[in-house]
């Protein structure tokens, strides 16, 4: 078909694609098909199979790990959007307050990990190694002796309430209720974020395809959609990138 198909995350992904499919794609001349995914493997896998034309649901480290490990041949735009990440509590309202031993619910993918860990060691819980990768295995100091309990990014607002802090993705954050700009106890700085979320698609893609690819990249990084997400998201839960 004519469409280009791509695959996102529901929250913000597809709520902008869906914005940008009803208010610009037709004056553009081009039709997009969007398909929602739960989870951050299968927008990956689905592109490589063909099965989407595109993807809009990561940002630039994630996929960089991602085609490292799995071999992916993708290319990609530019940032479109950042949502910052947070720490959140049913427990606490202060980092400050961590009780020794907490238990802190994070990320199991590795570049959300390293993203994560990154914000305990802005707040002095923990110290990271200078030259590598951080990973919960790799902590140089934890004076507090917090135990981490990695799980898919998806489950951890649902692990919230058994953990002193969990560390979550802006979009599964929005996608259960919990408000990034009120609920989170620290959050991420937007300015110079490298976490913007990109769309990529298939290096072999040619043609009219391919030609309709580059103008939905252009959509998103339209004034338009810029003034769609501030709109949106009043409280800085979503970041344009441009």
């Amino acid at each position: 078909s004519a469409a280009v198909v791509v695959g996102a995350s529901p929250v913000p992904h597809a709520q902008i694609l869906k914005y940008v499919k009803e208010n610009l794609a037709k004056k553009a001349g081009i039709e997009i098909e969007i398909k929602e995914y739960q989870d951050y493997n299968v927008p990956n896998s689905a592109l490589k199979d063909g099965d989407i034309d595109a993807n809009f649901f990561q940002h630039l480290p994630y996929l960089k790990e991602a085609s490292s490990s799995k071999g992916y041949k993708f290319n990609h735009g530019t940032g479109v959007h950042i949502e910052p990440y947070g720490i959140y509590s049913k427990k606490i309202k202060d980092l400050k307050k961590l009780p020794k031993n907490a238990q802190v619910a994070i990320t199991d993918d590795p570049s959300n990990q390293a993203r994560a860990l990154e914000l305990l060691a802005k707040n002095g819980i923990i110290t990271l190694p200078k030259d590598k990768k951080a990973t919960i295995y790799n902590v140089e100091k934890n004076p507090k002796n917090i135990t981490f309990k990695p799980a898919g990014a998806p489950s951890i607002p649902k692990i919230l309430p058994d953990v002193d802090i969990a560390i979550i993705n802006g979009n599964y954050a929005l996608e259960n209720g919990v408000k990034p700009s009120k609920d989170a106890i620290y959050l991420e700085s937007g300015e110079g974020n490298p976490y913007a979320n990109i769309l990529a698609w298939n290096s072999a893609a040619s043609g009219k395809k391919a030609a309709s690819i580059k103008k939905l990249d252009e959509l998103l990084h339209s004034p338009q959609v810029a003034a769609y997400i501030k709109k949106t998201w009043p409280n800085g839960e979503v970041i344009p990138a441009f």
